[in-house]
């Protein structure tokens, strides 16, 4: 028996194939994974099985079936009857896919509302129950923005069950989780399989897809290019896109020997707390301390909520601390008056995990990098332009793209122009905050190796702020390790790696080593 049965799918939008010739099955306990680079195809073929491809896009099928039942010709209205009570989908921003203006629960009895099972007040509570959710019932009163990005993942998962569909489509599901709580969601999914529940899977990252499926296809282009079980596919690649992907897993950090670098970034005892809604404080950063030498790299690791992003917004000077001090250069940086700063601004700039919404949509490229240009001093628009496109090549961009708008851009092309409009102030320390988080391996490679590259040639230093302990790995030189808002392990990479001594770090090395990750199923 099968769940989903695909033939020949083709999409196309204004002629241009985006997805074309692909077949596949899905039986129930089974996990198949797509995986690929952005615009390989894989979410327009993961969503063709909802019915939810653009209406923009042009579908053909010979065959797509859901549960036995013909669906290649449906109308809106009757994909509207399947989806959540035959098949349920499960995004990578459960942020944006949760209401904001409503409760969880409310948020997770939708679906089986909609599908006519009556209120589910009390089953709401055994949903989020059953996806690991703690205190359920205090969790399904309370609003999306109050649960950390785990819960809402789970709280995502419970909606899209609410309904009890069969199959299981889930995009980018850990994509934006930190180890741990990626580890979590991994177990609750294979607990979800192992009841005969059938999972599609997108994602980039074959760590992930190693601990949860049984076969893999690997898309490229629109066309899966290799198909097999999940070993055969890891073990023994016959593509070359897919030994590619493989190989662009980060790897490790040759340190230069810089222990006697001149300290560019030193932050001494920072704490910072908020208050919440309800009046109580939240404690953000405890005691935190740091180095950054010249030329170096300092890494920066934790899970969602320790405090690496508030961290980096008191280094950069767009909070202030409640204690402590941030020094940059050797002079007094978090103490001063923002009007004292902005003459310094230049000499620190930040690289954040969302170039898109830092950007301007109705700017161009050549625009947007322009206008940090112009913040450094060139004023003649000839000099400025000169500027621009050397910026540009400088990322490996090429000028053509001057007049695109981000949106016409892909993640790792919006990103080179990220740093390009950061470089553009010729700063001495680049504060990196998940630059490549949300990018596919292989395009993740080549933005960490643009970084190494750029410090390299212009002598930067970096503070490098990332969930992923691999990527740390391979381009830091120090690293510090946070829970909780407290730093519980600092110190070289080389230490940090293999001598480490808290708990904590040891827990997060043993959920990113990358041969335990394949050695689990294989």
């Amino acid at each position: 028996m099968t769940l989903a049965s695909v033939r020949n799918l083709r999409i196309s939008f204004d002629g241009v194939p985006a997805v074309d010739g692909v077949s596949f099955d899905i039986s129930p306990g089974e996990c198949l994974a797509i995986v690929g680079e952005s615009g390989s195809g894989k979410t327009l073929t993961a969503r063709s099985l909802l019915g939810l491809t653009p209406t923009t896009a042009r579908v053909q099928v010979d065959e797509l079936t859901l549960d036995g039942q013909n669906v290649s010709d449906h109308s809106e209205a009757q994909w509207r009857r399947l989806r959540g009570a035959a098949v349920g989908l499960v995004s990578q921003d459960a942020l944006s896919s949760l209401d904001p203006l409503r409760r969880v629960g409310r948020e997770v009895a939708e679906a089986a509302e909609v599908h006519g099972l009556g209120t589910i007040g009390q089953q709401v509570v055994e949903l989020l129950r059953s996806v690991a959710v703690p205190d359920p019932g205090v969790r399904a009163r309370q609003y999306p923005h109050e649960l950390s990005g785990g819960l809402r993942q789970r709280a995502l998962i419970a909606s899209a069950l609410s309904a009890g569909p069969k199959l299981l489509v889930a995009d980018e599901p850990t994509t934006a989780l930190d180890v741990t709580v990626q580890a979590q969601i991994l177990r609750l999914l294979n607990e979800l399989k192992a009841s005969g529940l059938g999972l599609l899977l997108v994602s980039h990252d074959l760590a992930v897809v190693a601990k949860l499926a049984d076969r893999i296809a690997v898309m490229k282009d629109g066309v899966f290019v290799e198909t097999g079980d999940t070993a055969t596919v890891l073990e023994s690649p016959q593509h070359e896109y897919t030994t590619l992907l493989l190989s662009s897993r980060p790897g490790e950090r040759v340190e230069p020997n810089r222990r006697d670098a001149e300290v560019v970034l030193a932050a001494t005892g920072i704490a910072k707390s908020y208050r919440r809604p309800d009046h109580s404080i939240q404690r953000a950063i405890t005691g935190a301390s740091l180095e950054l030498r010249a030329g170096t790299t300092l890494g920066i690791v934790g899970e969602s909520g320790s405090g690496k992003s508030t961290l980096a917004r008191i280094l950069m000077g767009l909070e202030r601390p409640d204690s402590g001090e941030v020094k940059l250069n050797g002079e007094s940086w978090s103490v001063l008056r923002e009007s004292q700063r902005r003459g310094r601004r230049g000499g620190i700039q930040l690289i954040d995990q969302d170039p898109f919404g830092s950007f301007d949509p109705r700017f161009t490229v050549g625009r947007i990098v322009a206008e940090a240009v112009a913040l450094d001093g060139e004023t003649g628009k000839g000099q400025r332009a000169e500027r621009v496109v050397e910026l540009l090549r400088q990322v490996g961009l090429a000028p053509a793209l001057l007049r695109r708008r981000p949106r016409q851009l892909s993640g790792g092309q919006r990103q080179r122009v990220a740093i390009a409009r950061a470089l553009a102030r010729r700063p001495r320390v680049l504060v990196c905050d998940e630059p490549v988080s949300a990018l596919d391996v292989s395009i993740q490679a080549q933005v960490l190796g643009l970084l190494g590259s750029l410090q390299s040639d212009l002598g930067l230093s970096m503070v490098f702020i990332s969930h992923d302990l691999a990527v740390i790995r391979q381009l830091s030189d120090d690293i510090l390790v946070m829970k909780d808002g407290v730093v519980v392990e600092q110190g070289s990479a080389a230490s940090v790696l293999t001598n480490p001594r808290h708990p904590f770090t040891k827990e997060l090395l043993a959920l990113t080593d990358p041969e335990a990750s394949r050695a689990e199923l294989i």
